[in-house]
């Protein structure tokens, strides 16, 4: 039993890959809370979708991936906010163009290249076991960067994340932040890219939040459980890529899905909400004749 704990991290791959992942968790965890209180998961997957074509441009020009991904995806985040605050189009809508009209085009940019395919599947599914010294520097930055802007303005995201209105007459500058939440999202996106690739980038930042909130009430334990969460289905999916020879990226995301399963089941919020409902409707259990 040891010996399948231990074994997987004698290799330098699988040690990189828990560190580039443990931090991908551990920042989607942070930003994912607010991500699921704000109702803004469609903009995570639309941002790691466009971004699928700074990708394919760094990629055809030979520079780092996720790089041409962080320069595609925060002007695409500030853009989003932008475009609807200047033309009354619906976020939603917004979005949805940005998500159809990037990812075309990056697959039409990574179709140009010869031995696409190999590289575009790295690309979409992701390739975390193939990262670098240099890949672990880069994630930690951008999950760093991410962690500390909300370390500092955690009280201010929160006020705004409740009640934006009231926050917004107290003072609290509303709209820097409603742009700098997008911003945050974009970093966290590009992190995790690494990790479960552009096609499931969606499922690590919101996923362990909305298990986190079954299983917390408070914001901040809230997002203790989200990384907590996170951080697991991160190691037992590296695990199982590792002695099972599955994907990677995927791996991960089924033990992130089967974790929000097995709560939904167990949670105590579930059991208190049920028993709310029977005491409301008067429900019990039928007496003895």
């Amino acid at each position: 039993m040891i010996d399948l704990i231990v074994e997987p991290m004698q290799y330098g791959f699988m040690q990189r890959a828990l560190l580039v992942s443990a931090l991908a968790a551990t920042a989607c965890g942070v930003v994912g809370t607010f991500v699921v209180l704000r109702g803004m998961a469609f903009m995570g997957d639309a941002i790691a979708h466009s971004a699928l074509t700074g990708m394919a441009i760094a990629f055809l020009v030979g520079v780092n991936v996720t790089v041409g991904a962080l320069v595609w995806a925060v002007p695409a985040s500030l853009g989003i906010s932008f475009v609807s605050r200047r033309t009354g189009i619906r976020l939603d809508a917004v979005i949805g163009v940005l998500f159809a009209g990037g990812f075309a085009l990056g697959v039409i940019l990574i179709n140009v290249s010869p031995n696409y395919a190999g590289d575009l599947l790295g690309i979409l599914f992701g390739n975390v076991l193939g990262a670098s010294w240099l890949d672990v520097l880069s994630v930690g930055c951008l999950a760093g960067g991410g962690i500390i802007v909300v370390g500092l303005l955690f009280q201010e995201v929160v006020f705004m994340t409740y009640d934006a209105s009231v926050a917004e007459a107290s003072g609290i500058p509303v709209r820097f932040l409603e742009y700098l939440l997008p911003l945050l999202v974009a970093l966290t996106t590009v992190a995790s890219l690494q990790t479960v690739g552009n096609v499931m980038v969606m499922s690590l930042l919101v996923v362990p939040a909305v298990t986190g909130s079954m299983l917390a009430r408070r914001l901040a334990s809230m997002m203790l459980a989200t990384v907590g969460v996170a951080l697991t289905a991160i190691v037992i999916g590296l695990y199982l890529s590792f002695h099972a020879n599955l994907p990677t990226g995927p791996a991960i995301v089924v033990v992130s899905v089967t974790q929000l399963l097995v709560v939904v089941v167990v949670s105590p919020r579930r059991w208190s909400l049920l028993a709310r409902w029977r005491r409301r409707t008067g429900s019990s259990e039928p007496a003895a004749d």
